[in-house]
């Protein structure tokens, strides 16, 4: 991991996350309760990952969106770690780990899908209104 080439770019908990698929504790992130308009992007990257129209509430302490903003912008990869089994997501540029996503917990949205992924796996970008100005 020494060699790899986020190394000088993210802090150590940021690659600790990012490129040793580590977690943040619940309620600890910059976004788990962030509501304004905008997208959200891979820290390590750049990649586009969610748009804020699909982030919702689930209770769970970590940004949850119900879909990616590109299918092809994430990968899925079968996690057995914690003597559990689940689908790990990641960056469809980079690789990195970005969270889990889950299916039919019951949530109300149109894909019965949550992401929970990890504030520090990304970085926001405000929407900005007509006028080109960032909502406030």
């Amino acid at each position: 991991m020494q060699n790899d080439p986020f190394r000088n770019k993210l802090n150590d908990f940021e690659f600790h996350v990012l490129r040793q698929g580590g977690t943040e504790r619940p309620y600890t992130g910059e976004y788990w309760d962030n509501k304004e308009p905008g997208t959200y992007f891979c820290k390590a990257c750049g990649a586009k990952l969610f748009e804020s129209e699909t982030k919702f509430d689930s209770r769970c302490g970590w940004p949850s969106f119900f879909k990616p903003a590109e299918d092809s912008n994430v990968t899925y990869v079968n996690d057995s770690s914690m003597g559990m089994t689940r689908i790990e997501v990641q960056c469809g540029s980079c690789a990195s780990h970005l969270g889990h996503v889950f299916e039919g917990e019951g949530f109300n949205t149109p894909t019965d899908l949550r992401y929970c992924i990890n504030s520090a796996s990304m970085t926001f970008e405000p929407a900005a209104d007509t006028d080109g100005t960032v909502a406030a």
